[in-house]
């Protein structure tokens, strides 16, 4: 099993057992892919929920610029949103899941078709 696997499941069991949502095992794979090589690396594969300037570029890089939302107080709300849903006190957001849940928040699983 590739490392890329490993981290897939690793999100997988995040989603089922910290969020409690039903995974789209299809969705989950791509967006991961979308990461690219930040899932490799410890800092940037995950999302400090305390830091503005982390949430910032969560908001910017990702809801923005990926997704092609348009910056309201909506992004804003979303990321506190999948921050509750995860926990705040979970230390170990990841990225992969944080971005799976903001693509299905605004329902845009469309971009990763």
């Amino acid at each position: 099993m590739s490392t890329r696997e490993e981290l897939i499941l690793k999100y997988e069991s995040d989603l089922k057992d910290k969020c409690g949502v039903t995974v789209d095992m299809d969705l989950l794979t791509k967006v991961t892919i979308g990461c690219g090589p930040s899932i490799y690396n410890a800092d940037s594969a995950t999302v400090s929920a305390t830091s503005k300037e982390e949430v910032a570029t969560v908001k910017n890089n990702f809801l923005i610029k990926k997704l092609g939302l348009s910056d309201s107080e909506d992004l804003d709300a979303a990321i506190e949103e999948v921050i509750e849903q995860y926990g705040r006190s979970n230390r170990n957001k990841y990225r992969a899941v944080m971005y799976y849940l903001l693509t299905v928040h605004f329902k845009k699983e469309s971009v990763y078709n």
